[in-house]
């Protein structure tokens, strides 16, 4: 991937993750600086990059989704399915680049998606079986097996033609 393939992925990423509240719109105010210094360009892309901190707040929900439709980028609306789906994917890419253990992993997705999201209920049944480990015939190692083929399968599952997720993998 070029690094303005990276810079994309990584504004994506950052989208998704603060259409469900994960990062600040000050994170996603970096990732457009980032992207601009990687070589993307475009007129939305320029005016959020140059949001201050104090003004990411009120700015970042008007200047996003002209910014990702300028480069050809998914918008994701706050607290859509899309979203959190999104933000799914964009979690399990990360534990399998080693950001997350398989556990915080799980965790994370029940603590933020119960068993309400039918794309995430591997993931949260997963964490119940964390949580079962003294009482059943599992290990914590196969259930981490488990989790890591999980995320497989979801990052695996939106894999675009050009073999991209929109997700770091």
């Amino acid at each position: 991937m070029t690094s303005a393939e990276s810079a994309a992925s990584v504004l994506q990423d950052h989208a998704a993750l603060w259409s469900m509240g994960e990062v600040s719109a000050g994170d996603v105010v970096s990732a457009a600086c980032e992207a601009l210094v990687a070589g993307l360009d475009s007129p939305a892309l320029r005016i959020l990059a140059a949001c201050t901190r104090a003004e990411a707040d009120y700015d970042v929900p008007d200047l996003l989704p002209p910014a990702l439709d300028e480069l050809g980028l998914a918008f994701y609306p706050v607290g859509s399915i899309a979203a959190r789906e999104a933000v799914v994917r964009v979690l399990a890419a990360r534990m399998l680049d080693g950001e997350l253990t398989p556990r915080h992993l799980a965790f994370r997705i029940h603590q933020r998606f119960g068993h309400e999201l039918p794309l995430a209920e591997g993931l949260a049944e997963l964490d119940d079986e964390y949580d079962v480990l003294d009482y059943g015939d599992k290990t914590p190692e196969q259930v981490d097996g488990e989790v890591v083929a999980e995320a497989r399968r979801l990052v695996q599952r939106f894999r675009g033609p050009n073999g991209t997720t929109g997700v770091r993998s």
